[in-house]
C-alpha cells in the first residue's frame, strides 16, 4: 500500500471501498459524497478517469470530527 510522508503516523492510503468501510458507508455513497464535494479530502494517483482515489485516514478522522453533532447542542 502507499504511505505519505505528509502526515505524523504515516498512515497507509485508503482505497475508496477501504475508506468506506472505515466509515461504514456504502463505497458508492462515498463516491458520491467525492463527486458533490462533501466527502474527505482525497489525492488522485494518476491521471486520467482510470486514476485511483486514495484517502489518508487523518483526512477521514478529520471530515467525521466537523462532523460530529450532539444532542446537547440543541439543549437537550
Amino acid at each position: 500500500m502507499a504511505t505519505s510522508d505528509a502526515y505524523p503516523h504515516n498512515e497507509p492510503l485508503l482505497t475508496t471501498k477501504e475508506a468506506a468501510r472505515f466509515l461504514r458507508l456504502s463505497h458508492r455513497t462515498l463516491e458520491g459524497f467525492r463527486v458533490r464535494g462533501i466527502g474527505p479530502r482525497f489525492i488522485k494517483a494518476g491521471s486520467g478517469l482510470r486514476s485511483r482515489v486514495l484517502y489518508h485516514p487523518e483526512d477521514i478522522r478529520t471530515w467525521v470530527e466537523r462532523r460530529f453533532s450532539s444532542t446537547s447542542e440543541y439543549g437537550a
